[in-house]
């Protein structure tokens, strides 16, 4: 906190530092008998008709009025990983969009608008890195056309906690009603501790996704349209441990792209689970794409997927950003900015299906 030569804490931010990252103490009940004081660290994403909204890395949006404030300063960015690769959030959100591309896509300035039949939020969602070339209400207009000419709901997707991420757009969204359905992280890390974590033996790998394969996919009823999806990516390997009846123990796929291999779909028959064998398909991917020349690696998981985050931090693996997907309010609702609430309240909760661990949504 910012405090003066006299030893008084000060406020040191305005509504001109919106976008900014900062660090802010607020009384918790102001007025009450023994006050109390909370910290936040964020985004100023807006200061309007005295609310400040402060998006955490997590994405979550806090609503602080002004007249709680008893000290605030402009932070630096997060600082960077000390430990595995480094890495920007454009590389990685660019190298995640080509291992699991759509069928359809077309630009809509610098954001990608993405579609596939439906399958997975992730193929059929914008991607808005830079400027969509038009103002935000009309380029949101046109992302909902494009969407609705397919019979798809409009998603977009975005990201929160590193530099360069798009807090502020995630307010925007959410001022004109835009839901956030998902919320995710992506984790990154070094590819050789994975390699050797296990010796791999006993895992088949393949380029395509075959019946087996499909057959341990919890996602059910993969289309034609799914299948082009999985297999899309610069250089795809799909691994197998089999099993009995022909439906495989452990599965996972991979994909290689220059430095970095994406992990995903990594599943093992529930009936054999801690007996270290998503370890094992990991490492087999691993080898693989080492040998391919890459050096780091990413994945997704979800926030309370205990038994993933787990498994993943002690490869060393760590979380990069966050991630999210905003889903356009009804068509009656307009999508027009809301005012601010003057009353202080928690972020928009977000509510997302359960998904298994290194799993594309």
């Amino acid at each position: 906190m910012e405090i003066s030569a006299s030893g008084r804490l000060e406020v040191r931010i305005t509504a001109a530092d919106v976008g900014k990252r900062v660090s802010i103490r607020r009384l918790s009940e102001p007025g009450a008998p023994g006050e109390k004081f909370t910290d936040t660290v964020g985004v100023l994403t807006s200061w309007d008709h005295g609310v400040l909204l402060i998006t955490r890395k997590s994405g979550e949006t806090v609503r602080i009025a002004e007249s709680s404030l008893v000290a605030g300063k402009v932070v630096p960015a997060a600082p960077a990983r000390r430990r595995g690769p480094a890495a920007t959030y454009e590389e990685l959100a660019r190298a995640a969009a080509r291992a699991w591309r759509p069928v359809e896509s077309e630009p809509l300035g610098e954001w990608e608008l993405r579609a596939a039949a439906g399958f997975t939020r992730r193929a059929n969602s914008v991607l808005p890195l830079g400027d969509p070339g038009l103002p935000l209400d009309a380029a949101l207009a046109a992302v909902r056309r494009w969407y609705g000419e397919r019979g798809l709901p409009a998603y977009i997707q975005t990201a929160t906690g590193a530099d360069g991420t798009q807090e502020l757009l995630c307010a925007e969204l959410e001022r004109r009603g835009w839901v956030r359905e998902v919320t995710a992280e992506l984790w990154i890390g070094a590819l050789a501790p994975v390699a050797d974590r296990a010796e791999g033996s006993g895992v088949v790998l393949s380029r395509t996704a075959d019946e087996a394969w499909l057959a341990r996919y919890q996602r059910k009823g993969v289309s034609e349209v799914a299948l082009k999806v999985l297999g899309s990516g610069p250089s795809v390997w799909f691994a197998t441990v089999p099993g009995e009846g022909g439906v495989p123990a452990a599965i996972g796929r991979c994909v290689v792209d220059g430095r970095w291999a994406s992990f995903a779909a990594v599943e093992v028959d529930p009936a054999l689970r801690r007996r270290g064998l998503a370890t094992t398909v990991l490492a087999a991917l691993a080898r693989r794409a080492l040998d391919e020349g890459a050096s780091a690696a990413w994945l997704q998981v979800e926030s309370d997927n205990t038994a993933a985050r787990t498994l993943y931090a002690g490869m060393g693996f760590g979380a990069h950003h966050a991630y999210h997907h905003y889903r356009a309010p009804e068509s009656g609702d307009g999508g027009h900015p809301r005012p601010s609430r003057a009353e202080p309240a928690p972020g928009l909760p977000s509510g997302p299906p359960r998904n298994s661990g290194a799993r594309p949504s």
